[in-house]
């Protein structure tokens, strides 16, 4: 028999509510918060073949892929036309958001943050292999190297929408999401800037999809997404509608695999502690590492050890849905809590565990 005992929290500082205003989210289960919540209502979305050039190259393994996505129908020919699949669901998830909800803070304190781990590995493979198999080396098509860069879409957000305030990416394995918007609630907290478009972003390609399916990370018939989700997070209460409040984002980083689950209890309470809430007020959680080997485990005993041996009444899984989407698996987690509208109470937590050692906890507070 085993005893769960609730790790007491460290005294530490109260955070002040950001506000979350909007989202731009571009999934398999289509474009938007209602889209997602129909699949995460119905038992998700069905496992679809892969897409693009590279489609006949993956692995047989079930794919979550966004279909019939055409940047330039999005956003028009111009400028397009060398865009990666990563850059483009950053680009027309931030097109939609902004239209949505275009704030009245100046461009020069409006800004970026966004989770990717890597940049679009679908154009690193493409530039590589052209350099080495291409006859002569300005036969390399050079339009395609700024999309090698990791910060390529963050920067390529702000320039096509002129934002001109702080502008960041943020790389941390599974935990990208979270540690973006542990990012983000710092650099409002201290004034870098009055409004943040927060969020990941991750894309399908053939080579990812080996890497995945070669390294036995992932269990048995997981399914692999792709997708973005953003949202713009600001520190003065809106005067039009909320979306959400976002309370704390602890992390916690812990070297020894054995104490992984230790770590995410102790980011969990950290966070309960400064969003001055208990775990008794959390009427869900969504949970991002159920795909992984180990990881899924290892994600409900932190979790049990922090909220005192129990889960939440209503347990989410958004990965069911859309697949392993790594970087932006935090992001899309939110996402789904926020379409998901769970019954028993407002207040939600986000949590996420890496092979890496990183693990985070992000509560969430819906309006009444």
């Amino acid at each position: 028999m085993t005893t769960v005992t609730a790790v007491r929290a460290r005294p530490a500082a109260p955070v002040e509510p950001l506000y979350i205003t909007g989202a731009g989210v571009i999934t398999a289960a289509g474009d938007g918060l209602a889209a997602l919540a129909e699949h995460l209502g119905g038992g998700g979305a069905s496992p679809s073949a892969p897409v693009g050039d590279d489609a006949a190259d993956y692995p047989g393994r079930p794919v979550r892929a966004v279909r019939d996505f055409d940047v330039k129908a999005r956003l028009g020919r111009k400028g397009t036309k060398y865009l990666d699949r990563l850059t483009s669901f950053g680009l027309v998830a931030c097109k939609e958001l902004l239209e949505a909800d275009p704030g009245d803070a100046a461009p020069d304190r409006t800004g970026v943050v966004l989770a990717t781990n890597t940049g679009s590995v679908s154009t690193h493979s493409t530039l590589l292999y052209d350099t080495l198999t291409m006859e002569k080396p300005y036969l390399v098509n050079p339009g395609r190297f700024p999309n090698t860069v990791m910060n390529s879409t963050s920067g390529q957000i702000a320039i096509r929408n002129g934002l001109r305030g702080l502008n960041a990416t943020v790389a941390g394995g599974q935990s990208a999401s979270l540690l973006a918007f542990r990012h983000a609630r710092l650099a409002l907290t201290l004034g870098r800037a009055d409004r943040l478009l927060v969020g990941g972003v991750e894309e399908l390609s053939a080579p990812a999809a080996w890497a995945w399916h070669r390294t036995g990370v992932l269990r048995e018939g997981a399914a692999l997404g792709e997708g973005a989700a953003v949202f713009t997070v600001q520190r003065e209460r809106p005067t039009g509608p909320v979306l959400a409040e976002l309370l704390a984002c602890e992390v916690r980083f812990t070297p020894d695999p054995r104490s992984y689950a230790d770590g995410l209890a102790d980011a969990v309470t950290r966070a309960l502690g400064r969003s001055g809430v208990t775990a008794a007020d959390i009427a869900a959680v969504s949970l991002g590492a159920g795909h992984h080997r180990g990881l899924g485990r290892v994600e409900e005993r932190g979790l049990r050890r922090a909220l005192g041996g129990a889960l939440p009444a209503e347990v989410i899984r958004v990965a069911d849905t859309l697949g392993e989407t790594y970087s932006a698996s935090g992001a899309l987690q939110l996402a789904a809590l926020l379409a998901r509208r769970p019954a028993g109470g407002d207040l939600g937590l986000v949590t996420s565990v890496g092979r890496d050692g990183n693990a985070a906890a992000m509560v969430v507070r819906r309006p009444s």
